[in-house]
């Protein structure tokens, strides 16, 4: 990109846990314990389920106090694999946390479905269905937050944000639309502008666009748990939420739905229906 843009001192991302791992084995610390994040519920191993907002990814915190932590790259073939290594692995019950922000509610509905063909025989009773991760409400607000840091440090006039998320579908991709022009509204920024990594329009394209319009600064703020694509002037603004904020609320889904699967509702047939 064009080498007029100011360059902003953007924070760097945290590393990746490295020892939390994707689908087919559980999470573990150097010594080989299993970990997962946060607590507050009754043990249990926990899927992290991720779709096109990349929440499959995400870095947690460890903690010795919970069970094995799984992850599975999409709401099929893959969380198969993980449901049903977690229930040959232990004993405790498993609870699957869709990972989707807000904005990808067939997630949910994909999960649901494949959980009804894990948890028959053996296996009844000891599959829950959390509730999402989070919700365009709370998307809402976490991107508000992620964004006022952001420019608090600049002269907002000739500042521009680049929300960025990976392309998904026209529904989803216009619901980060409409949240950030909620978004702009409340923040009173000049610009407030979204990108599709993988889409239409890309980073570039709306790079070129802010500085076009008059702005001579860009932060890119993720709107989904990926990473930034940042061409040359932009500054990134690290991930949206920090591990210890995604350990919280996960340990709050899951604790919730420990709950739901102690009184008899694994939460699948709500799943279905979302």
């Amino acid at each position: 990109m064009r080498g007029s843009m100011s360059a902003l001192t953007g924070r760097a991302a945290p590393n990746r846990m490295h020892d939390l791992v994707r689908v087919g084995a559980p999470g573990a610390d150097k010594s080989g314990t299993p970990v997962l994040p946060a607590a507050g519920a009754a043990r249990a191993a926990v899927v992290l389920v991720g779709g096109h907002e990349g929440g499959a990814d995400v870095a947690v915190e460890p903690s010795r106090e919970r069970g094995p932590l799984l992850r599975a790259a999409s709401a099929h073939r893959e969380l198969r694999q993980a449901v049903r290594h977690a229930l040959d692995m232990t004993d405790h019950p498993v609870c699957v946390v869709p990972m989707t922000l807000g904005r990808d509610p067939g997630l949910v509905t994909d999960t649901a479905r494949t959980l009804m063909s894990v948890t028959c025989g053996a296996a009844a009773g000891r599959v829950v269905l959390a509730d999402p991760f989070g919700s365009a409400t709370l998307l809402t607000g976490w991107l508000r937050v992620a964004v006022a840091r952001a420019v608090e440090p600049f002269d907002a006039t000739d500042l521009a944000v680049m929300l960025t998320a990976n392309a998904a579908n026209r529904f989803d991709d216009a619901e980060l639309c409409r949240i950030a022009h909620l978004v702009k509204v409340r923040t009173g920024l000049p610009w407030v502008e979204v990108a599709f990594r993988g889409g239409d329009p890309g980073p570039d394209e709306v790079q070129d666009r802010c500085e076009t319009l008059g702005a001579r600064r860009i932060a890119v703020v993720c709107a989904d748990f990926g990473s930034a694509d940042l061409g040359f002037g932009c500054a990134d603004s690290g991930p949206l939420l920090s591990p210890t904020t995604v350990s919280g609320v996960l340990a709050a889904r899951v604790a919730a739905a420990m709950l739901k699967l102690g009184r008899g509702d694994d939460g699948i047939a709500h799943g279905l229906r979302h």
